[in-house]
């Protein structure tokens, strides 16, 4: 089945494959487990969904993530054919994402981050906003049809990519959170991107790129991205 469009997360993390990051290895194994999102102590997360202008005021920037990030800035996207083989899963989320790779909730604000301290490295943040039922059931629905399928190929335009997926325990971080690691195998070469979501009261957080760059950063986004700021 061929899709004009494709999720974010997977737009966001083939193109740090693709785009150069360097290859990296989990640190330790996390156990693969159906995704619980854990309560934060003394979270009080607003319902009302923010503004996309109130989210881009949320992002972390190069100030807040040191001297060795450097914001990059926003390409135009390319809006090549996708085609999905292998997952029937993936195949049908077509409808579940705009243009560009952004998911289709109504708020939304973006950042990338190059680090020059791990040979080229990226990390991505994204942020989205809409009401806590609506994250909750989107989110969930993409990052489980992202890893329903172990191995699977995409070619963007004539490109192929062979895609291998690992469902991980998710941190205990906001009201509900998700986490997965991906392998991409393009040209002879593996990259490994981490990629972990939390959702707190209306708002939705993003963090992909290096396992250890996710890791680093996902907490301090949240931080930083929470509505009760």
């Amino acid at each position: 089945m061929r899709i004009r469009t494709i999720i974010t997360g997977l737009t966001v993390a083939t193109s740090l494959a693709l785009s150069g990051c360097s290859k990296s290895s989990p640190a330790g194994s996390a156990a693969i487990v159906t995704p619980a999102g854990q309560p934060k102590s003394g979270a009080a997360a607003a319902s009302t969904p923010l503004s996309s202008a109130m989210l881009a005021g949320r992002l972390l920037t190069a100030a807040d993530l040191g001297p060795d990030y450097t914001l990059k800035p926003e390409t135009t996207s390319r809006h090549d054919d996708v085609t999905v083989i292998g997952c029937p899963a993936m195949e049908q989320l077509g409808g579940d994402a705009v243009a560009g790779g952004t998911l289709d909730f109504p708020n939304k604000a973006k950042a990338t981050f190059a680090y020059s301290g791990g040979k080229g490295s990226e990390v991505s943040e994204e942020l989205y906003s809409d009401t806590a039922p609506k994250l909750s059931a989107g989110t969930a629905r993409i990052f489980d049809a992202m890893t329903s399928c172990p191995v699977y190929q995409m070619v963007i335009g004539s490109r192929p990519v062979k895609i291998t997926t690992q469902k991980l325990a998710a941190p205990a971080l906001g009201e509900q959170a998700w986490s997965q690691m991906l392998t991409f195998t393009a040209g002879g070469q593996d990259t490994i991107i981490k990629q972990t979501a939390v959702r707190i009261g209306s708002v939705l957080l993003i963090v992909s790129g290096s396992p250890a760059l996710v890791d680093s950063h996902a907490e301090k986004a949240l931080s930083k991205a929470s509505p009760a700021r």
